[in-house]
């Protein structure tokens, strides 16, 4: 956790993060690691924080998509069957500090794009399935989840719906379900190479969830706060900056 004079303003932006990222079907790892860059987290307990908080949110958000009738079978096996095991196998692979910035750096443009509205935008075209293609972007997704300690919802969903496989709903409710799978996928995989959870997350956690109950419901409804997605964007800006511009010491 944060410095005991810094909770007061890390607490509320987690909750914002959770909400935002659950509203679109998404579990909010690459948010929530942005924020504990952003507040000098230890980055040894950076990667199963993440995850664990990725599990409960997307599947809260799941719930909410697949009461609402947009998840599709079809739509979401091709890419879970090769991204499970890639995602184990990539939470195994110790990426070098300064590497693990870069990429994570690079990888919150995704979230910042989709929240500025320039990435992931609706279209009432629809185009079958490639389920090879699906297979092979599902392995690759899978990979870099574990190695980063994402879910993989950020750079699943912009595809989908390039693509033109699902609509806005249809791609939230897969993506929350293949976050939640491959977070647990990843998380085993940390543990099989001997990392254990922090004991913080267990507030954080309360946090999160309240907030992806909160922003589940809301998406589901055609909930849109402008106000807070321009904080949680410049607020990830700032992480993915600070991301990229670190050097080797």
């Amino acid at each position: 956790m944060p410095e005991q004079n810094l909770i007061w303003l890390f607490i509320p932006l987690l909750f914002i993060v959770a909400f935002l990222y659950a509203s679109v079907g998404h579990g909010g790892a690459s948010g929530y690691l942005g924020l504990m860059t952003l507040f000098s987290f230890n980055p040894s307990v950076m990667q199963s924080s993440a995850l664990v908080l990725n599990i409960f949110v997307s599947i809260i958000s799941f719930y909410q998509y697949y009461k609402g009738g947009y998840f599709k079978w079809k739509l979401f096996l091709p890419f879970v069957i090769t991204s499970i095991p890639t995602s184990f196998i990539g939470a195994y692979i110790t990426l070098d500090a300064l590497i693990y910035k870069k990429i994570l750096g690079i990888l919150l443009i995704f979230p910042i794009l989709r929240l500025f509205g320039i990435m992931g935008k609706e279209s009432d075209r629809t185009e079958n399935l490639k389920w090879f293609w699906a297979l092979i972007i599902g392995a690759i997704i899978g990979l870099l989840s574990g190695m980063i300690g994402i879910g993989g919802g950020i750079i699943l969903s912009p595809i989908i719906l390039l693509f033109h496989w699902g609509n806005m709903k249809q791609t939230a409710a897969v993506s929350s379900l293949f976050i939640f799978v491959n977070s647990i996928s990843g998380l085993a995989g940390l543990f099989s190479k001997g990392i254990m959870i922090d004991n913080n997350v267990y507030i954080m956690l309360l946090v999160a969830i309240t907030g992806g109950m909160a922003g589940a419901y809301f998406g589901r409804k055609q909930f849109s706060h402008k106000t807070l997605k321009a904080l949680l964007a410049m607020v990830l800006v700032i992480a993915s900056v600070k991301l990229l511009t670190v050097v080797s010491k």
